[in-house]
């Protein structure tokens, strides 16, 4: 089947991409790298590790959301010759390069916190108030961003979600260190390097999982069964569409690629089988606004062997 101009879902993706664009570009100002500086300065006056460490983790988010902004512009360019599927997969990078990004981050401030587990400290009582701020802050943030990021499908911003998920989580880690290390210094002088450490361990493991989840979206990984067999009904609804042999689907960015055998009365001209081709095609991308396009292939209905199924056959 030919493809025939940009369509609506394609636009559509087009559209929730952009959107996506300036609501990232506003988060990215609102957790600036002058967040990050002042936890780090202060947990450095305040002779805290932990805070720190909380510092350092934060300023990747400054790199993190840069990487997510780029992936996001590049992924709402429309397809051309040179990528007939759209530049959608761009924005999967991005969340993949914040996985990467995250895990390294997390393996340094490890290594930085072993150095310090021996030596003994009592970080000042003004070493929480960024903390604090910190985490209602990264709450509200990564709320909002994992609402957005699931809404239009964005693997990028889900990541840049993670991100902010692991800033509370280390905030509240380092919190626990440094008030115990305040409330005695004999008894958990360690505490703030192992606190430091412990952030170190969250922001692995969670990066770890951000790598994991794009590098399935990457291996053209099939989404869920309940979306294949939203396919089939919206397919099997068009007159003349008898059956589905096949319904294979890939993520490439924001929206899925679909590639659907669909059998049709082996008596029918070329011509009318390539017209409900195109009407199952159009129906799919009409009503189904997460679909992109549609390639579909057309087998004679006596001889397809039917690998989902006879539930869907006709009626079904």
């Amino acid at each position: 089947m030919h493809r025939r101009g940009i369509g609506k879902a394609l636009l559509l993706d087009l559209i929730q991409r952009a959107k996506a664009l300036g609501f990232h570009t506003l988060i990215g100002g609102v957790s600036g790298d002058q967040t990050a500086s002042l936890r780090a300065s202060i947990g450095y006056w305040a002779h805290s590790t932990a805070v720190v460490s909380d510092g350092i983790e934060s300023a990747s988010d400054v790199f993190a959301s840069g990487i997510v902004l780029i992936g996001l512009a590049v992924a709402s360019r429309p397809a051309d010759e040179d990528h007939p599927y759209g530049h959608g997969r761009f924005e999967i990078l991005a969340g993949l390069a914040v996985g990467l990004m995250l895990t390294a981050t997390g393996a340094g401030i490890c290594v930085r916190a072993v150095d310090n587990f021996n030596e003994t400290a009592s970080p000042a009582i003004y070493a929480i108030w960024p903390l604090l701020a910190s985490t209602v802050v990264k709450g509200i943030l990564s709320t909002v961003k994992f609402r957005f990021g699931r809404r239009i499908g964005s693997e990028g911003l889900i990541a840049d979600g993670w991100n902010d998920t692991v800033d509370i989580l280390s905030g509240l880690t380092a919190l626990i260190a440094v008030l115990l290390s305040i409330y005695s210094p004999a008894r958990f002088g360690s505490a703030d390097a192992y606190g430091a450490f412990c952030v170190g361990v969250i922001v692995v493991f969670l990066g770890v999982r951000v790598v994991y989840e794009t590098t399935k979206q990457l291996s053209d990984i099939m989404p869920e069964r309940s979306r294949l067999d939203e396919i089939r009904r919206v397919a099997l609804r068009v007159p003349g569409a008898l059956g589905i042999e096949k319904c294979f689907a890939r993520k490439t960015g924001m929206s899925y690629h679909v590639d659907l055998h669909l059998e049709v009365d082996p008596e029918l001209t070329v011509r009318k089988s390539h017209f409900i081709a195109h009407e199952v095609r159009d129906r799919i991308r009409a009503e189904l606004s997460w679909v992109a396009d549609v390639l579909v292939h057309v087998e004679p209905h006596a001889a397809a062997t039917i690998e989902s199924g006879p539930e869907w056959k006709i009626g079904k």
